[in-house]
Order: structure tokens, then C-alpha cells, then sequence
């Protein structure tokens, strides 16, 4: 293993905080990721990582040297990429939602891996808060304005949204006529990782946010579980349009108060501030960009 191939088993023992995880992230027995530690930490006469039984944490001095080999690996990256043409490789981790990916990653993927082919991809699907650096995702796509300033962020799209329900909720409770006349309505409540608390149902009026929050028999904190509800009569909800695209076109479901709709929902994708991108990322970044901006244009 030559000096860059030992920088790079260290950055990834560092970020996963584990040497096994790191071992199996890069393809590597462990005791050979085990073993080029100890040749490190030999060879500088320092003391890298703090070794437990539960994790693997750096020291100081390992913290600091972490940032100089990040800095390090992506100007060799960056240069072998600008003077050979070298094509993104390696294994990429991307968090993302269960609904996105299937909507609009998964469809156009296979162009993708064909302009990419010496990429694997590795989707982590759900809607928590990730600890990228810790869990090893190289970046995640998320909804909403970000809350995390470690992370950088690039904003994507913006998802269109609408108040939906089905007929029989409609012909139960009647159809609303006024965002601000809703008495006798229902939600469907969602639960927001982000806050702990319920959304309420949000409205543009002439510019202006406004909400409402309603009664709600029932509430979830999935987006399927949410569509699954309003389906079955249980309230008002508030989606993306294009999770209800068919649902719309068949009937299943109605849209209500299409003059004031809800504020459209940004998508960023997300990584570590301190952490110069590498090729393999910047590629995916760019191409899910236009993937989501050939669906959906703000």
C-alpha cells in the first residue's frame, strides 16, 4: 500500500470512526486496514486514533492531520483528473428519500452508470437527521430549508405543492371554498423530524404565508403512510404534486384550493463543509440537478 493509499484508509477510518466499516467500505481486509494505522502512526512517531471498544476516535494531532490528508487527496484527485482525464470511480454514498429516489432517480439512473461506469452507487433511504461524516454518506438530498450549518448545501428544485383529498372526504365534509374558511375540515397531521411538533397546512395569499392548522384524528410521520391517508378519506393533506400526479389524473384524489396554494418546498442536496468535494460527487450533484430540473422547473 503506497503513502496515498494509506492517507486515503486513514480519512475513511477517521470519518466512519470504525475500522471495520471502514475496511469494508473500501474493499479492504481488515487487518490490512488494521495494519496500515500502525505503519502511519509508526512512521510519523505520533499517536493518530484513540482506540475503544465501542469506537475509534482521532486525537488532536490526528484531527489535524485528517484535514491536511483531505486537502491533500482532492488536489491529487483534481490534478489526475485535469492532466489524464480520469473519469469519476469508487463507491458513492447518497442519502436520500424513499419518494425522490423512486420518482426521480431511479428512471434516468442507467444514463448515469453509463457516463459513469466505474461508480457504484449506494442510496441510503429515510427521512432522519444523517451525520454524514460519521455514517459515511458522501452526500444527502433533502426537502426544506437547511438547519445544519456543518453542512454546505446547493439547491436543486423546487417542488410545487398541493392541498389535496379524496371524494368521499369531500362528500362528507364539502369541498373548501377559502383557505381561511375551513371550519368542519380535518387534517391528515404529519409529524416533522426536523421540529418534533405537527405541520400545519400552509397557503400563499397574495404573496403572503399563511396557515391553518386543523383537527386531526390521525397522524403519521411517513410520507406514504400520509398519501395512504388521504386515499382513505381521513383529511387534508399537503404533498408535492408529483407524488400525486396519478392520483389526480384517475380521480382518486382531488385538488382543493388550487388559488392559494402551498409555498413550493426547496430540494438541496447536502455535504461536509469542511470537506473538498471529490470528483465522484461533484458528477452525481450536477446530474441529479438536472434530473430533478427536467421535472420539476422552479
Amino acid at each position: 500500500m503506497d503513502r496515498f493509499d494509506t492517507l486515503r484508509v486513514f480519512v475513511r477510518v477517521v470519518e466512519r470512526r470504525s475500522f471495520s466499516r471502514a475496511a469494508e467500505d473500501l474493499g479492504l481486509p481488515a487487518s490490512t486496514v488494521t495494519d496500515a494505522i500502525k505503519r502511519l502512526e509508526a512512521r510519523l512517531k505520533v499517536r493518530l486514533l484513540e482506540r475503544t471498544t465501542r469506537q475509534v476516535r482521532a486525537t488532536l494531532d490526528g484531527e489535524a492531520y485528517y484535514r491536511r490528508c483531505l486537502s491533500i487527496l482532492a488536489d491529487i484527485e483534481e490534478a489526475d483528473a485535469a492532466f489524464s482525464g480520469a473519469k469519476p470511480k469508487g463507491l458513492l454514498r447518497v442519502g436520500v428519500q424513499g419518494d425522490q429516489a423512486r420518482h426521480f432517480i431511479m428512471p434516468g439512473l442507467q444514463s448515469f452508470f453509463d457516463d459513469y461506469p466505474d461508480v457504484e452507487l449506494a442510496l441510503v433511504e429515510g427521512d432522519r437527521y444523517v451525520d454524514l461524516v460519521r455514517e459515511g454518506i458522501d452526500c444527502v438530498l433533502r426537502t426544506g430549508e437547511p438547519r445544519d450549518s456543518d453542512l454546505s448545501s446547493r439547491r436543486i428544485a423546487l417542488l410545487r405543492e398541493v392541498t389535496v383529498a379524496s371524494p368521499g372526504y369531500l362528500a362528507r365534509h364539502g369541498t373548501p371554498k377559502h383557505w381561511n374558511a375551513l371550519q368542519g375540515h380535518r387534517m391528515v397531521g404529519f409529524h416533522s423530524s426536523a421540529t418534533g411538533g405537527m405541520l400545519p397546512l400552509e397557503f400563499m395569499v397574495d404573496g403572503q404565508l399563511k396557515t391553518a392548522l386543523l383537527p386531526a384524528r390521525l397522524s403519521v410521520d411517513g410520507g406514504g403512510t400520509y398519501r395512504s391517508a388521504a386515499l382513505h378519506g381521513h383529511g387534508l393533506i399537503q404533498v408535492p404534486r408529483y407524488a400525486v400526479e396519478r392520483d389526480l389524473t384517475d380521480g382518486s384524489l382531488v385538488e382543493v384550493l388550487p388559488e392559494t396554494p402551498p409555498a413550493p418546498t426547496p430540494v438541496h442536496v447536502l455535504y461536509p463543509r469542511n470537506r473538498q468535494l471529490s470528483l465522484r460527487v461533484r458528477v452525481f450533484i450536477d446530474w441529479v440537478a438536472n434530473v430533478f430540473d427536467a421535472d420539476v422547473t422552479p
